[in-house]
């Protein structure tokens, strides 16, 4: 049972586009063990996804070249709220209405401080 009943629990529904980790790599510039240290040290999420061979990234978290602005301080407050990872992804994936839209398009649209206002609420 997920720890944060009322929000969505699969979180492989919600994102639709995907990045291996080496895509990830390719769009960042750079190497592969760098990437596995960004979501070791939680600066990124990757999940095991069905039909998909290895962890993957969603693919709205890398915008031209780079992470998101304000996603890695909104994965720690997550962190920091008890989310396990599948968790935080459904968390920026799901429509809030008090945004509006949801917390991931916000981040894309650097609108940080609002997500990381209602990601800190969560705490």
């Amino acid at each position: 049972m997920s720890l944060h009943a009322g929000r969505a629990t699969d979180a492989a529904e919600l994102v639709t586009d995907w990045l291996s980790y080496d895509e990830v790599a390719m769009q960042l510039r750079l190497s592969v063990v760098q990437v596995r240290r960004l979501v070791r040290e939680r600066h990124l999420v990757a999940l095991d996804v069905p039909g998909r061979k290895g962890p993957q990234v969603p693919a709205h978290f890398v915008i031209e070249g780079q992470l998101v602005k304000g996603l890695t301080g909104t994965l720690t407050l997550l962190h920091d709220a008890r989310y396990t990872p599948e968790e935080s992804v459904a968390w920026l994936f799901s429509m809030d209405d008090s945004l509006p839209g949801r917390p991931v398009d916000a981040l894309r649209e650097n609108r940080g401080t609002e997500v990381r206002r209602r990601a800190q609420a969560l705490a």
